[in-house]
Order: structure tokens, then C-alpha cells, then sequence
């Protein structure tokens, strides 16, 4: 099983979709392992986008994700940051294809409703910003054998 972090971004809050998107990736079969609603400071901010810090348009994106609360997830299952990454469509909302999250929801290049870590390093990384390892409540959920054949590990 992989592990990855997802941020319900600000504008997803707001805009009451997290409910929607998350039954996407529940119907996807991923398993939900953690989640909590936060408000991210501009510490922490930093910290999770360190390597954007210095750019021109980092005032603009930290302002965004710190102006209101997120949901943060950790969501587990095969192959999960690909898989959940292909849900989302691409960065840009204009760009996403119809039937991604993205492609669905959002019409902007920065309110694009989620993150998603891009590799299992910044996942790790990511997951451990977010949660302590006891917040983690893994468990196999009972409808698993109907999701996957036994020998899909």
C-alpha cells in the first residue's frame, strides 16, 4: 500500500466540495487513513512549499492557502499518488480534462482545489508536516476482497 498526503485547498472548503471529492476517491477504492479540517499558518506554509519560497508569486500563494481552513488526508492504496494524481487532471482547471476533479470543478491554475504529493519522497515528507504518527488509524477496510483480486498487493 502507498500512502499519500491530499489538502482539500481552501477554495474546495469554501466552495463545499470536499464532500464530492473525497466520495471520488472512496468510489476509486482508496482508503482513508487520516483527516483532519486545520488552518495552515504561514510557518508551515513555508515550510511545504519551501522550494517556492523565493519565487516572485509566492506572497500570492501562501495568501491563498492560509486565507481559510483546509482538510488535510492521508489516503492509502495501490499505486495512490499516481492514481489519485490522474484524478485530479492537470495543475490548471482550464487545462484538466473533463471527467478529473480539476477538469470537473475548477477554472484556475491556483484554485485548484486539492494538492497531491508528486512522489513517494515529498509524501513522506508532506505526511509528516501535516499528521503525528498516532493520528494515523490504518486499518483494512472489510469490503477490501471486493475492490482487488487477492494477489493485487
Amino acid at each position: 500500500m502507498e500512502r499519500t498526503l491530499i489538502l482539500f485547498k481552501p477554495d474546495c472548503v469554501q466552495r463545499r466540495l470536499v464532500g464530492r471529492v473525497l466520495a471520488r476517491f472512496e468510489d476509486k477504492g482508496l482508503n482513508v487513513v487520516a483527516m483532519k479540517m486545520m488552518q495552515i499558518t504561514p510557518e508551515l506554509a513555508k515550510k511545504h512549499y519551501a522550494e517556492h519560497v523565493e519565487k516572485a508569486w509566492y506572497p500570492t500563494l501562501e495568501g491563498f492557502i492560509t486565507g481559510a481552513p483546509v482538510v488535510a488526508a492521508i489516503i492509502e492504496g495501490l499505486e495512490a499518488i499516481r492514481v489519485i494524481r490522474d484524478m485530479l487532471g492537470a495543475t490548471s482547471g482550464l487545462k484538466a480534462a473533463a471527467g478529473t476533479i480539476r477538469g470537473d470543478f475548477s477554472s484556475s491554475r491556483q484554485m485548484n482545489l486539492v494538492h497531491a504529493s508528486d512522489g513517494p519522497e515529498a509524501a513522506a515528507r508532506e505526511m509528516k508536516l501535516y499528521f503525528r504518527d498516532e493520528e494515523i488509524c490504518a486499518s483494512e477496510p472489510t469490503l477490501r476482497p471486493w475492490l482487488r483480486a487477492s494477489d493485487e498487493n
